[in-house]
């Protein structure tokens, strides 16, 4: 696959503009990405933006911190969608999985698989926060509750993705499933190493840096 197309080009800053997201919505049609990754709150523009061409939307769901409750993050997911989302990227409810309340995180990924019905749903692990154990377990019940994808992180946490945890979490998943590195990869050199590692998919503000290199 070329590089482009493993590409979710991103613009998720609190402070970004319209003028900021449009710019990156129509950078991600030029560049032929495989979508544009924004706040909820833009879905609805990128859609109409995109329309003729077959880079997909992709938005973020209880963002950036993971602790919404389940139904606030299935109504976020659904509205998503319904607004033009071909993909959701949501946060794992971390607090609980630190806790072991297994049980909880998986109702939470399987409310917001529901609601999203047939978009393609990510994971954000925030591995940063999380033990190797805590990971493999997180990655196992992402599988359980029909994920398509696990992703590394944020980019608003302590740290973004590493090759080391994209190799765990390819391992934990096995092929049927992506994975999505994203946080802190600049630079071609970088995102080659990602895919390397088991990265099906790449989340990066610096896209275009990276295909240009």
């Amino acid at each position: 696959m070329r590089l482009n197309k493993t590409i979710d080009h991103t613009i998720l800053n609190p402070d970004a503009t319209k003028d900021e997201v449009i710019k990156v919505i129509d950078e991600a049609k030029a560049y032929d990405f495989a979508s544009v990754c924004l706040e909820p709150c833009w879905v609805t523009l990128a859609a109409e933006r995109l329309a003729d061409s077959d880079v997909k939307v992709c938005t973020v769901i209880g963002f950036p911190l993971g602790a919404n409750t389940k139904t606030v993050k299935a109504f976020e997911a659904k509205e998503a969608v319904e607004n033009g989302a071909d993909e959701v990227d949501m946060v794992l409810n971390i607090g609980a999985l630190k806790s072991g309340e297994y049980d909880l995180v998986l109702e939470d990924m399987k409310a917001v698989r529901e609601a999203a019905k047939d978009a393609v749903v990510k994971v954000i692990l925030e591995t940063c926060l999380l033990t190797d154990e805590e990971k493999k377990k997180a990655c196992a019940l992402a599988k359980e509750a029909g994920m398509d994808f696990v992703k590394t992180s944020t980019g608003f946490s302590t740290a973004g993705a590493t090759t080391e945890d994209v190799k765990l979490m390819r391992e934990a998943v096995g092929d049927a499933m992506g994975v999505k590195a994203s946080g802190g990869i600049r630079d071609r050199e970088t995102a080659e190493a990602m895919i390397a590692a088991g990265a099906s998919r790449i989340g990066a503000s610096k896209s275009i840096a990276i295909v240009g290199e």
